[in-house]
Protein backbone atom coordinates (compact mmCIF):
# COMPACT_ATOMS: atom_id res chain seq x y z
CA UNK A 1 0.00 0.00 0.00
CA UNK A 2 1.31 3.73 -0.73
CA UNK A 3 1.91 6.32 1.93
CA UNK A 4 -1.38 7.66 1.07
CA UNK A 5 -3.35 5.09 1.64
CA UNK A 6 -1.65 4.08 5.33
CA UNK A 7 -1.79 7.66 6.64
CA UNK A 8 -5.96 7.46 5.24
CA UNK A 9 -6.20 3.95 7.42
CA UNK A 10 -4.02 5.79 10.07
CA UNK A 11 -6.78 8.87 10.43
CA UNK A 12 -9.90 6.34 10.28
CA UNK A 13 -7.76 4.46 13.32
CA UNK A 14 -7.47 7.63 15.19
CA UNK A 15 -11.13 8.94 14.72
CA UNK A 16 -13.01 5.51 15.53
CA UNK A 17 -10.92 3.10 17.28
CA UNK A 18 -9.09 5.53 19.36
CA UNK A 19 -12.22 7.95 19.28
CA UNK A 20 -10.06 11.24 19.27
CA UNK A 21 -11.45 14.67 18.73
CA UNK A 22 -11.25 16.11 15.57
CA UNK A 23 -8.32 18.76 16.98
CA UNK A 24 -6.84 15.43 17.94
CA UNK A 25 -6.93 13.65 15.12
CA UNK A 26 -6.14 17.33 13.00
CA UNK A 27 -3.13 17.10 14.32
CA UNK A 28 -1.74 13.81 15.02
CA UNK A 29 -2.78 13.56 10.94
CA UNK A 30 -0.53 16.62 10.31
CA UNK A 31 2.11 15.70 12.00
CA UNK A 32 2.93 12.12 10.59
CA UNK A 33 2.09 13.58 7.27
CA UNK A 34 5.03 16.06 7.75
CA UNK A 35 7.15 13.44 8.97
CA UNK A 36 6.34 10.89 6.04
CA UNK A 37 6.91 14.06 3.52
CA UNK A 38 10.35 14.22 5.88
CA UNK A 39 11.40 10.41 4.74
CA UNK A 40 10.20 10.78 1.07
CA UNK A 41 12.62 13.42 0.85
CA UNK A 42 15.45 11.24 2.03
CA UNK A 43 13.75 8.30 -0.04
CA UNK A 44 12.58 6.21 2.43
CA UNK A 45 9.04 4.69 2.67
CA UNK A 46 7.11 4.70 5.82
CA UNK A 47 7.35 0.83 6.08
CA UNK A 48 11.45 1.62 6.39
CA UNK A 49 10.97 4.77 8.93
CA UNK A 50 13.56 3.99 12.07
CA UNK A 51 15.22 5.89 15.17
CA UNK A 52 17.54 7.62 13.21
CA UNK A 53 15.08 9.19 10.99
CA UNK A 54 12.48 9.56 13.67
CA UNK A 55 15.57 12.01 15.92
CA UNK A 56 16.27 13.65 12.12
CA UNK A 57 12.97 14.90 11.94
CA UNK A 58 12.50 16.32 15.32
CA UNK A 59 15.73 18.42 14.93
CA UNK A 60 14.73 19.56 12.07
CA UNK A 61 11.42 20.65 13.46
CA UNK A 62 13.35 22.65 16.49
CA UNK A 63 15.77 23.82 14.14
CA UNK A 64 12.71 25.58 12.81
CA UNK A 65 12.15 27.05 15.90
CA UNK A 66 9.09 24.83 17.02
CA UNK A 67 7.85 24.69 20.61
CA UNK A 68 8.66 22.48 23.19
CA UNK A 69 4.69 21.50 23.23
CA UNK A 70 4.86 21.25 19.46
CA UNK A 71 8.10 18.62 19.56
CA UNK A 72 6.34 16.98 22.74
CA UNK A 73 3.31 16.58 20.37
CA UNK A 74 5.27 15.06 17.35
CA UNK A 75 6.88 12.51 19.65
CA UNK A 76 3.32 11.09 20.58
CA UNK A 77 2.12 11.11 17.04
CA UNK A 78 4.87 9.61 15.72
CA UNK A 79 4.85 6.90 18.68
CA UNK A 80 0.94 6.37 18.07
CA UNK A 81 1.67 5.83 14.62
CA UNK A 82 4.77 3.87 14.76
CA UNK A 83 2.76 1.22 17.00
CA UNK A 84 -0.35 1.22 14.66
CA UNK A 85 2.10 0.58 12.05
CA UNK A 86 3.36 -2.53 13.56
CA UNK A 87 -0.05 -3.74 14.51
CA UNK A 88 -0.78 -3.23 10.60
CA UNK A 89 2.44 -4.85 9.30
CA UNK A 90 3.80 -1.93 8.08
CA UNK A 91 6.56 -1.57 10.86
CA UNK A 92 8.44 -5.03 11.64
CA UNK A 93 9.47 -3.09 14.93
CA UNK A 94 8.70 0.00 16.83
CA UNK A 95 12.00 2.34 16.18
CA UNK A 96 9.77 4.78 18.37
CA UNK A 97 10.03 3.07 21.92
CA UNK A 98 13.66 4.82 22.58
CA UNK A 99 12.63 8.35 21.60
CA UNK A 100 12.08 10.69 24.04
CA UNK A 101 10.05 14.21 24.40
CA UNK A 102 11.08 17.15 25.95
CA UNK A 103 9.41 18.29 28.85
CA UNK A 104 7.04 20.48 27.90
CA UNK A 105 5.98 23.80 29.39
CA UNK A 106 2.76 24.23 30.67
CA UNK A 107 1.41 27.74 29.83
CA UNK A 108 -1.91 27.57 31.86
CA UNK A 109 -4.38 30.24 30.08
CA UNK A 110 -5.60 33.38 32.06
CA UNK A 111 -8.65 32.58 34.23
CA UNK A 112 -11.69 35.20 35.83
CA UNK A 113 -12.44 35.93 39.15
CA UNK A 114 -15.66 35.27 40.58
CA UNK A 115 -16.88 38.26 40.42
CA UNK A 116 -15.82 38.15 36.50
CA UNK A 117 -17.51 34.69 36.24
CA UNK A 118 -20.30 36.02 37.50
CA UNK A 119 -20.73 38.70 35.26
CA UNK A 120 -20.25 36.95 32.67
CA UNK A 121 -22.48 34.34 33.26
CA UNK A 122 -25.60 36.84 33.88
CA UNK A 123 -25.32 39.64 31.36
CA UNK A 124 -28.57 40.29 30.37
CA UNK A 125 -30.33 38.77 27.21
CA UNK A 126 -30.65 41.92 25.30
CA UNK A 127 -33.32 41.36 22.97
CA UNK A 128 -35.03 37.52 24.01
CA UNK A 129 -34.23 36.38 20.57
CA UNK A 130 -33.51 32.92 20.17
CA UNK A 131 -29.46 33.51 19.56
CA UNK A 132 -28.96 35.72 22.54
CA UNK A 133 -31.25 33.12 24.36
CA UNK A 134 -28.90 30.40 22.97
CA UNK A 135 -25.90 32.31 24.00
CA UNK A 136 -26.95 32.73 27.58
CA UNK A 137 -27.24 28.88 28.27
CA UNK A 138 -24.61 28.21 26.00
CA UNK A 139 -21.77 30.65 28.34
CA UNK A 140 -23.51 29.10 31.67
CA UNK A 141 -23.47 25.81 31.17
CA UNK A 142 -20.38 25.93 30.21
CA UNK A 143 -18.82 27.75 33.02
CA UNK A 144 -21.45 26.18 35.38
CA UNK A 145 -20.27 22.90 34.72
CA UNK A 146 -16.86 22.80 33.06
CA UNK A 147 -17.44 20.78 30.55
CA UNK A 148 -14.85 20.85 27.28
CA UNK A 149 -16.65 23.01 24.35
CA UNK A 150 -16.68 20.07 22.02
CA UNK A 151 -18.99 17.96 24.69
CA UNK A 152 -21.00 20.78 25.12
CA UNK A 153 -21.76 20.71 21.26
CA UNK A 154 -22.08 17.11 21.65
CA UNK A 155 -25.09 17.15 23.93
CA UNK A 156 -28.52 15.68 23.02
CA UNK A 157 -31.53 16.71 24.42
CA UNK A 158 -31.78 13.06 26.43
CA UNK A 159 -28.79 13.90 27.72
CA UNK A 160 -30.04 16.70 30.24
CA UNK A 161 -31.56 14.91 33.87
CA UNK A 162 -33.88 17.76 35.03
CA UNK A 163 -34.65 15.93 38.01
CA UNK A 164 -31.15 15.24 39.22
CA UNK A 165 -29.46 18.48 37.46
CA UNK A 166 -26.71 16.14 35.89
CA UNK A 167 -25.64 15.97 32.34
CA UNK A 168 -24.54 13.13 30.74
CA UNK A 169 -21.41 14.04 28.89
CA UNK A 170 -19.68 12.07 26.50
CA UNK A 171 -15.75 12.97 26.87
CA UNK A 172 -12.76 11.94 25.02
CA UNK A 173 -12.27 8.01 24.13
CA UNK A 174 -16.05 8.03 24.09
CA UNK A 175 -15.89 8.20 27.86
CA UNK A 176 -19.20 8.73 29.62
CA UNK A 177 -19.65 10.67 33.00
CA UNK A 178 -22.35 12.34 34.81
CA UNK A 179 -21.67 16.42 35.46
CA UNK A 180 -23.81 18.22 37.64
CA UNK A 181 -25.57 21.84 36.97
CA UNK A 182 -26.79 24.38 39.31
CA UNK A 183 -29.78 26.24 39.44
CA UNK A 184 -28.58 29.12 37.51
CA UNK A 185 -27.65 26.03 34.45
CA UNK A 186 -31.01 24.79 34.85
CA UNK A 187 -33.10 27.74 34.69
CA UNK A 188 -30.89 29.04 31.49
CA UNK A 189 -31.60 25.73 29.74
CA UNK A 190 -34.98 25.39 30.33
CA UNK A 191 -35.76 28.92 28.77
CA UNK A 192 -33.41 27.47 25.93
CA UNK A 193 -35.50 24.59 25.23
CA UNK A 194 -38.85 26.59 26.05
CA UNK A 195 -37.89 29.84 24.33
CA UNK A 196 -35.36 29.69 22.03
CA UNK A 197 -34.86 26.26 20.50
CA UNK A 198 -38.36 25.82 19.18
CA UNK A 199 -37.62 28.89 16.86
CA UNK A 200 -34.55 27.49 15.43
CA UNK A 201 -35.33 23.85 15.00
CA UNK A 202 -35.72 21.88 11.79
CA UNK A 203 -36.21 18.58 10.20
CA UNK A 204 -32.20 18.28 10.07
CA UNK A 205 -31.81 19.44 14.46
CA UNK A 206 -32.53 15.85 15.17
CA UNK A 207 -31.75 15.25 19.60
CA UNK A 208 -29.37 17.88 19.21
CA UNK A 209 -29.69 20.37 22.26
CA UNK A 210 -27.73 23.32 21.08
CA UNK A 211 -28.42 24.40 17.49
CA UNK A 212 -27.02 27.01 15.06
CA UNK A 213 -28.57 29.55 13.41
CA UNK A 214 -29.62 27.00 10.28
CA UNK A 215 -31.23 24.40 12.60
CA UNK A 216 -28.01 22.16 12.39
CA UNK A 217 -25.97 21.31 15.94
CA UNK A 218 -23.94 23.87 17.07
CA UNK A 219 -20.37 23.72 15.85
CA UNK A 220 -17.26 24.35 18.27
CA UNK A 221 -16.01 27.47 15.97
CA UNK A 222 -19.58 29.23 17.18
CA UNK A 223 -19.36 28.31 20.91
CA UNK A 224 -15.88 29.76 21.01
CA UNK A 225 -16.79 32.96 19.15
CA UNK A 226 -19.80 33.56 21.49
CA UNK A 227 -17.72 32.98 24.55
CA UNK A 228 -15.36 35.41 23.64
CA UNK A 229 -17.73 38.25 22.12
CA UNK A 230 -19.46 37.59 26.17
CA UNK A 231 -16.32 37.70 27.96
CA UNK A 232 -15.74 40.86 26.19
CA UNK A 233 -18.38 42.46 27.65
CA UNK A 234 -17.14 42.68 30.94
CA UNK A 235 -14.43 45.25 31.67
CA UNK A 236 -11.45 44.16 32.93
CA UNK A 237 -11.77 40.47 32.11
CA UNK A 238 -9.11 38.68 30.02
CA UNK A 239 -9.97 37.36 26.54
CA UNK A 240 -10.39 33.78 26.84
CA UNK A 241 -12.64 31.46 25.43
CA UNK A 242 -14.16 28.02 26.19
CA UNK A 243 -10.72 26.85 27.21
CA UNK A 244 -10.38 29.24 29.87
CA UNK A 245 -13.99 29.25 31.21
CA UNK A 246 -13.58 25.42 32.35
CA UNK A 247 -9.98 26.28 33.42
CA UNK A 248 -12.00 28.78 35.36
CA UNK A 249 -14.51 26.60 36.88
CA UNK A 250 -12.02 24.32 38.24
CA UNK A 251 -10.19 27.14 40.14
CA UNK A 252 -13.19 27.97 41.55
CA UNK A 253 -13.60 25.00 42.69
CA UNK A 254 -10.64 24.61 44.02
CA UNK A 255 -10.58 27.52 45.87
CA UNK A 256 -14.24 26.96 47.06
CA UNK A 257 -12.58 24.05 48.75
CA UNK A 258 -13.38 21.09 46.43
CA UNK A 259 -11.22 18.23 46.43
CA UNK A 260 -8.70 17.76 43.61
CA UNK A 261 -10.03 14.53 42.73
CA UNK A 262 -13.44 15.52 42.73
CA UNK A 263 -12.78 18.06 40.46
CA UNK A 264 -10.37 15.38 38.14
CA UNK A 265 -13.87 13.48 37.99
CA UNK A 266 -16.05 16.50 36.63
CA UNK A 267 -13.86 17.52 34.20
CA UNK A 268 -13.16 14.32 32.82
CA UNK A 269 -9.34 13.68 33.55
CA UNK A 270 -7.80 10.34 33.55
CA UNK A 271 -5.22 11.70 35.62
CA UNK A 272 -5.15 13.48 38.39
CA UNK A 273 -1.51 15.10 37.42
CA UNK A 274 -4.06 16.60 34.52
CA UNK A 275 -5.68 18.50 37.18
CA UNK A 276 -3.17 19.82 39.06
CA UNK A 277 -1.73 21.20 35.86
CA UNK A 278 -5.18 22.55 35.32
CA UNK A 279 -5.60 24.44 38.15
CA UNK A 280 -4.01 27.18 40.09
CA UNK A 281 -4.80 27.47 43.38
CA UNK A 282 -2.84 30.83 45.05
CA UNK A 283 -0.14 29.90 47.80
CA UNK A 284 -2.47 31.63 50.29
CA UNK A 285 -5.22 29.16 49.93
CA UNK A 286 -2.67 26.10 49.81
CA UNK A 287 -0.98 27.54 53.12
CA UNK A 288 -4.46 28.19 54.69
CA UNK A 289 -5.48 23.99 53.64
CA UNK A 290 -2.46 23.06 54.97
CA UNK A 291 -3.13 25.24 58.85
CA UNK A 292 -6.36 23.93 58.78
CA UNK A 293 -6.34 19.70 58.28
CA UNK A 294 -1.98 19.40 58.75
CA UNK A 295 -1.28 17.93 61.96
CA UNK A 296 2.08 19.65 62.90
CA UNK A 297 0.99 22.71 61.18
Amino acid sequence: MHDAGRLADFEAFLRHEKGHSEHTVRAYCADVRSLVAFAGSRAVSAGDIDLDLLRAWLAQTARRGAARTTIARHVSSAKTFCAWAVREGVLAGDPSLRLQAPRAHRTLPPVLTADQAAAVATRPVPDGSPIAVRDAALVEVLYGTGIRVGELCGLDLDDVDDDRRVLRVIGKGDKERSVPFGVPAADALARWRRDGRPSLATGESGRALFLGVRGRRLDQRAARRVVHEAVAGVDGAPDIGPHGLRHSAATHLLEGGADLRVVQELLGHSSLATTQLYTHVGVDRLRAVHRQAHPRA
